[in-house]
């Protein structure tokens, strides 16, 4: 697998994780991000969207698909505007932003493996 597979691969492994929590686990989640909890369905509803987008990611690392490597770039980076957003208009805590730190990490390590592979132009 190559290094840029593996980020994506890996931060597959890591959204999985968080949607799994969501759909089972829910309150202890939402709490440590300082989110009243609930027992409504959407939160249950958004976990298994995120297991779902992990498993993309998941397989797409594994099939060493780059323009979905690439596409996810623009996705990742953009999602720092609304968590900054949220946090600014007061719909979540600031500490969100730790779990989204993540997601940076996680696109910064995917940018340079593919610029170092050469692959982050189309050919």
């Amino acid at each position: 697998m190559s290094r840029s597979a593996k980020s994506i691969y890996y931060f597959g492994l890591y959204v999985m994780l968080l949607g799994f929590l969501l759909v089972f686990f829910p309150n202890p989640l939402l709490r440590l991000v300082k989110i009243a909890g609930t027992n409504e369905v959407w939160i249950h509803l958004a976990g298994m969207l995120l297991l779902f987008m992990g498993f993309f990611y998941v397989m797409a690392g594994r099939a060493d698909l780059v323009p979905f490597f690439r596409w996810t770039l623009v996705t990742r980076c953009v999602a720092a505007f609304f968590v900054i957003g949220f946090v600014l208009v007061g719909w979540i805590s600031p500490v969100i932003i730790l779990f989204w730190l993540g997601d940076l990490a996680g696109a910064l390590w995917t940018f340079i493996a593919l610029r170092q592979a050469g692959l982050l132009q189309e050919k």
